[in-house]
């Protein structure tokens, strides 16, 4: 990332919010249902200026995103998943659940287009946004 940021959740406050509702079918806790608000991932990451290559028109499909919750949990998409130009899947930095603030929680990874919540990440502590796959050989 050419411009890495530390974000808190009143950072996340002050980009533009979308909200998803959202059902997930848990195999511990059967089928939930919350509300969630907060920007979306693309453009929150995109701000950061992840290193694509401009000489390279398709660069970017070839990035993966890792992110890392305070409890230990991870999840892996790929850029292309959330590019408005390819997957344009609506992933949220959420900032509040069913209208409660998450400031002391931390932002949650919300996948609404996830049947099972399993790549939802509660207290986001890190994301790396990483383009060395250089040889698929």
């Amino acid at each position: 990332m050419s411009r890495p940021a530390r974000l808190t959740v009143p950072d996340l406050l002050g980009w533009r919010q979308h909200q998803a509702e959202v059902t997930f079918e848990c195999a511990t806790s059967g089928v939930r249902h919350h509300r969630f608000t907060g920007p979306l991932l693309h453009e929150v990451l995109a701000d950061a200026g992840p290193g694509f290559d401009p000489a390279r028109r398709k660069d970017r499909l070839r990035f993966l995103i890792a992110v890392s919750g305070a409890d230990g949990h991870h999840a892996l998409l790929s850029w292309a998943e959330i590019d408005p130009d390819f997957g344009r899947a609506p992933v949220l930095l959420a900032v509040t659940i069913d209208d409660t603030p998450l400031d002391r929680a931390g932002p949650q990874l919300v996948l609404p287009q996830d049947r099972c919540g399993a790549r939802h990440i509660s207290g986001v502590s890190a994301i790396r946004v990483d383009g060395g796959y250089t040889s698929w050989a």
